[in-house]
């Protein structure tokens, strides 16, 4: 089990063991924290009642998830072969409706039912409108679970009826002792690296680790501190990301150039730290993109650099902490 879980289990359980259990939840928090994780234990231990037997593992009718499908027929054989697959990008609101259907019975074993979404800011539109009416009348005995990275992508009407479970982000001491305990052949440099554009997530940094940062994380920095005003630190930057940069690839670069911008805002001057804000604003608003519009890899790495490269210093004095 990830690591940072204790306030939040001690709100669950405190609920479980009340007499008002609120029927949805919405958990929040960066990506990587362990949420999901949190969710499926959360709701075995809430359909378990005494006296009735319990799948030991697998599947429980009484919890149902909704997450992304396999993307077409070739990556659905993928996932039942248990091989890795590529997924659709947004939970659709045919899932949804099925959902629905199944809620028009009683719970299988016990009880109470968990549903399970994961991650919901992933609905489209139309179906979080759908899910909208099923918070709006849950059915007797069912808790949902709305697991979000990004909950502000929800709409105002499922947040307002859901109970805040946050997920805070680790200090730095933590992921860096949890990587020489889990990631043991990542060398110095990777484990900064990955602690760096973890900002706080174990799951990520486990699995930025993997990565090979540590060259791309040295780049940032000097793209970041000396500038790049002949385009060769963004030419090393994008051949050290790789010619063909998967999904999650392009979203650890972005963590990680976010991560470089905010260590480098103490001690630099007010127009530093106004170029760093922009730069950091912009990066997060082509990260927001970057999954929809159908950017080229190379250029949207270049672009990466470049945002990093407007921040160097100016020759300025520092401004006093």
């Amino acid at each position: 089990m990830l690591l940072g879980h204790d306030d939040a289990w001690r709100e669950w359980r405190a609920a479980i063991a009340s007499d008002r259990m609120h029927h949805a939840w919405l958990l929040t928090g960066p990506r990587g924290l362990g949420k999901g994780m949190f969710a499926r234990d959360a709701a075995s231990e809430l359909v378990a009642e005494p006296g009735i037997h319990q799948p030991p593992t697998g599947a429980h009718p009484d919890i149902l998830t909704l997450e992304h499908l396999p993307s077409d027929d070739d990556e659905v054989k993928k996932r039942d072969e248990g091989k890795p697959f590529k997924t659709k990008r947004n939970i659709a609101i045919d899932q949804i409706r099925r959902l629905q259907s199944r809620l028009t019975t009683r719970p299988t074993l016990g009880e109470r039912r968990a549903v399970i979404v994961d991650p919901a800011d992933d609905m489209e539109r139309s179906a979080a409108n759908a899910l909208l009416k099923s918070l709006e009348e849950p059915p007797r005995g069912t808790v949902f679970l709305l697991v979000a990275h990004q909950p502000a992508r929800l709409p105002p009407t499922i947040r307002s009826r859901c109970r805040l479970l946050r997920f805070a982000p680790l200090a730095d001491s933590a992921i860096e002792a949890l990587l020489r305990d889990q990631a043991p052949e990542a060398d110095a440099p990777t484990r900064a690296a990955a602690t760096l554009a973890a900002r706080g997530s174990p799951g990520a940094a486990l699995a930025f680790a993997d990565r090979g940062l540590g060259m791309i994380a040295a780049l940032a920095g000097r793209l970041i501190d000396q500038g790049d005003p002949d385009l060769t630190l963004r030419t090393a930057f994008a051949e050290a990301v790789g010619a063909r940069p998967d999904r999650e690839r392009i979203g650890a670069l972005f963590d990680l150039a976010r991560g470089a911008l905010a260590g480098r805002l103490g001690g630099s001057t007010r127009e530093r730290q106004g170029r760093i804000i922009a730069a950091n604003a912009a990066l997060t608003t082509l990260s927001g993109q970057a999954p929809t519009y159908n950017f080229d890899a190379g250029l949207l790495v270049l672009e990466i650099g470049g945002l990093l490269a407007s921040t160097a210093n100016r020759t300025e004095t520092a401004t006093p902490a």
